[in-house]
């Protein structure tokens, strides 16, 4: 049963429903690119953004969710199968402990949100395209990739401002920076990282951490992980890149 939430609730769920939205959201990114039929501009970023991609139509992965507020006061963690198959997200949960309120609230409700926003068909509002976003060059980081400013058109809760990182090749290795909107009333920040790798000739999300200033309570954090067994109807097999997101992540 959907639940919907009044801004007088409690700061415990204010902190709940900062965390659904906040990564529910940001899932839209998922394999999003600047189509290869955008125009190239003046300083080449539409060439990098805009090559030919092969979609991601199709793809089954285990997923690994990590809930929690500040010094671990509520925390939860879960594990599902997802799958994208001709339009339509389903999920199957294999295993969860924590926090029961995290659990239903928080972990339950993201795969929720994403199987509603993905199944209504209004993904392409939160693309990484010329559509939604100005593109800037910005430079390099200091580990030598090279970053592209992004700036959205509108404020939506679907956009991120930040920056794009990108490897020499031109290849997507992340995209961090703060929702363009704030989803509710109790956050007053949300900063997200998702980091992508090719599978299968496809690239696609691999880690996503998102954390949110929320107030009366402070810092809430959700980290989403995707292990993929197939992508877009072939098997692929664990890429060193993301195993090595997964075991950094194990440690932390």
């Amino acid at each position: 049963m959907r639940r919907e939430y009044s801004q007088s609730a409690s700061p415990r769920t204010g902190t709940i429903r900062a965390l659904a939205v906040c990564v529910a959201a940001f899932t839209l990114m998922a394999g999003s690119t600047v189509p290869a039929s955008e125009p190239e501009s003046g300083n080449g970023i539409g060439t990098v953004l805009g090559r030919d991609e092969q979609p991601l139509q199709q793809y089954r992965a285990f997923r690994r969710m990590h809930a929690s507020t500040e010094k671990g006061k509520h925390e939860a963690w879960l594990e599902a199968w997802t799958e994208l198959k001709d339009g339509r997200f389903s999920y199957d949960i294999v295993s969860e402990r924590g926090s029961e309120t995290v659990r239903g609230k928080v972990l339950r409700s993201v795969l929720e949100r994403e199987q509603e926003l993905v199944n209504s068909g209004n993904t392409a509002k939160g693309d990484l395209t010329a559509a939604n976003y100005e593109f800037t060059e910005a430079g390099r980081d200091a580990d030598g990739t090279r970053v592209v400013q992004i700036k959205p058109k509108r404020n939506d809760v679907l956009l991120v401002d930040g920056h794009a990182v990108l490897d020499n090749g031109g290849e997507l290795l992340r995209v961090e920076g703060r929702l363009a909107k704030t989803p509710s009333f109790w956050t007053s920040l949300v900063n997200i990282i998702r980091r992508y790798a090719r599978v299968g000739g496809v690239r696609v999300p691999i880690a996503t951490e998102t954390v949110a200033k929320v107030k009366m309570v402070g810092t809430a954090k959700l980290q989403v992980f995707y292990d993929y067994e197939s992508v877009n109807g072939r098997p692929v097999q664990v890429t060193a890149t993301r195993s090595e997101a997964l075991a950094h992540t194990a440690e932390r």
